[in-house]
């Protein structure tokens, strides 16, 4: 089924109605990106799988984990992969109402897995064991350190033990299946998260001299530690969001590759109700896959991969666009719905300078992205993005259901405004990077900063792009602007 809001070069699934889609599981194996992913098939929860050689274009592959009567999981759940010490490729992960199940493959497609028969190799503590109250067995890693063998599961939340706030707990063995529980990974002293978060879908791995921790929690959305990792314990030294209040990122998973980069994709969830989903035939869209490094500061770097410029057709470009105070200017040569756009702007002292995408002739639609330079913030604006009723910017982000009404309990808000913090140092200018991709809007900006979001416009000629600044005079020093080829034709 054609529908005018499926991505043309963002992986999306080749199942009908992906829900959760976590990224699960990535890795680089034999000169291709493999990214499996939580799908599911006659609503039993499993892992999708893709293969790329480029980062652009993806084979799709057979489910890797099927459900067998003997299995003792029910679902395929959160988990990695990695290579283990003997140099197989081993998949990590929550099986439902079992615990903590391994897979390896000597395939060198990764298409053929085989699920070890000593499942689960950490099972779930029930009352009475040992382990009841003291750690949880839920969303999982693992790493190779030496000639050991280490995972960390994250906390599930309201089941003992009760903890307040986010927290992990480690595991290591030599041989993959008899494991020792060794004591909390790291606890969150409350100092950037709130104590109603967990952590789920974690991450770990090194990154330049420090190690880092993504993860989520089900409230909040993609976030990171940066940290010491010394004596089997993380210590978290910085923090830091990748999703803001309506934003639809969430579970996070990244690969080390070949050339030494970490590289990261996220969920991009769905602001569709279900059934308008279900009318379209597809939902499961990634992010882009995203480079992250340590700046020279020791934060965050996140950037695009090298790779998408391949993708680039049809070069525009403006040089030295002045936009007085209140001034907003139209590029009708720029106009479209997969473009890439790349700014170099002399912000306003104090004012608010930014672009609009996706606008209709009359701005009854358009999507805007704006830079406070005095409240030091960048926003994506979609108050106006459709005319759809069907169209809903949740948050906190409901757990298990597309949209409000299926919820389990609490209050959902319509976030149709989500901003996150961007402050630009002196004479430092705006540097943003846009990726437009019918209803998938990524925005990177300076290196340290990306924010994205989904956006579903009702009038086909919603297309147009705009300039525009107030609180007084930006300059724009340069925008290059190109149209993406298309990698998908599902």
């Amino acid at each position: 089924m054609d529908d005018r809001h499926r991505p043309k070069y963002h992986f999306t699934a080749a199942e009908n109605i992906c829900y959760p889609f976590d990224p699960q599981g990535c890795v680089y194996w034999k000169g291709r990106y493999h990214l499996f992913y939580a799908c599911q098939l006659d609503d039993v929860g499993l892992w999708g799988h893709a293969s790329s050689a480029d980062l652009l274009h993806w084979q799709d592959h057979p489910i890797p984990l099927g459900i067998a009567p003997e299995d003792p999981e029910e679902q395929v759940y959160a988990g990695g992969s990695l290579i283990n010490k003997e140099g197989v490729p081993t998949m990590i992960y929550h099986g439902v109402n079992s615990g903590t199940c391994i897979a390896t493959s000597t395939d060198d497609e990764l298409v053929h897995w085989e699920k070890h028969p000593a499942n689960p190799v950490i099972p779930l503590p029930n009352e009475g064991d040992p382990g009841y109250g003291v750690y949880h067995v839920w969303d999982t890693c693992g790493w190779v350190d030496g000639d050991m063998h280490y995972s960390i599961s994250g906390n599930k939340p309201h089941t003992p033990p009760e903890t307040d706030g986010d927290v992990a707990f480690l595991f290591k063995s030599r041989d993959l299946v008899h494991w020792e529980y060794v004591h909390p990974f790291y606890a969150s002293d409350r100092r950037w998260t709130g104590a109603d978060e967990d952590c789920s879908c974690p991450d770990f791995f090194p990154l330049g001299d420090k190690h880092v921790l993504m993860f989520i929690s089900h409230n909040k959305g993609t976030q990171y530690y940066i940290g010491r990792y010394e004596g089997e314990k993380f210590y978290p030294e910085r923090h830091g969001r990748l999703n803001w209040p309506g934003g639809p990122s969430f579970a996070q998973e990244s690969l080390l590759d070949a050339k030494g980069r970490r590289i990261f994709w996220a969920w991009l969830c769905e602001s569709r109700t279900r059934e308008a989903q279900f009318s379209s035939g597809w939902s499961g869209v990634m992010s882009l896959p995203r480079v992250i490094s340590l700046a020279d500061d020791g934060t965050l770097r996140i950037d695009p991969v090298e790779e998408l410029p391949a993708l680039r057709q049809n070069h525009r470009q403006r040089r030295d666009l002045a936009l007085a105070d209140g001034a907003e200017q139209g590029l009708e040569e720029v106009a479209g719905d997969c473009l890439e756009l790349v700014l170099d702007i002399e912000p306003p002292g104090a004012g608010v300078c930014g672009i609009k995408v996706r606008c209709s002739p009359d701005g009854q639609e358009q999507t805007a992205i704006i830079f406070d330079a005095a409240n030091e913030t960048l926003t994506i604006d979609t108050t106006r993005s459709s005319l759809s009723p069907d169209i809903f910017q949740p948050w906190p982000i409901p757990q298990g259901a597309f949209h409000p009404e299926l919820m389990e309990g609490g209050k959902v808000d319509d976030v149709r405004v989500q901003e996150a913090p961007l402050a630009l140092a002196p004479g430092e200018r705006l540097a943003l990077r846009i990726f437009l991709d019918c209803s998938v809007l990524e925005v990177f900006a300076n290196g340290r900063q990306c924010i994205c979001q989904r956006i579903y416009p009702t009038r086909s000629d919603s297309l147009g792009v705009a300039l525009f600044s107030r609180g007084g005079e930006a300059v724009v020093r340069q925008l290059d602007a190109w149209d993406l080829t298309a990698t998908f034709s599902r």
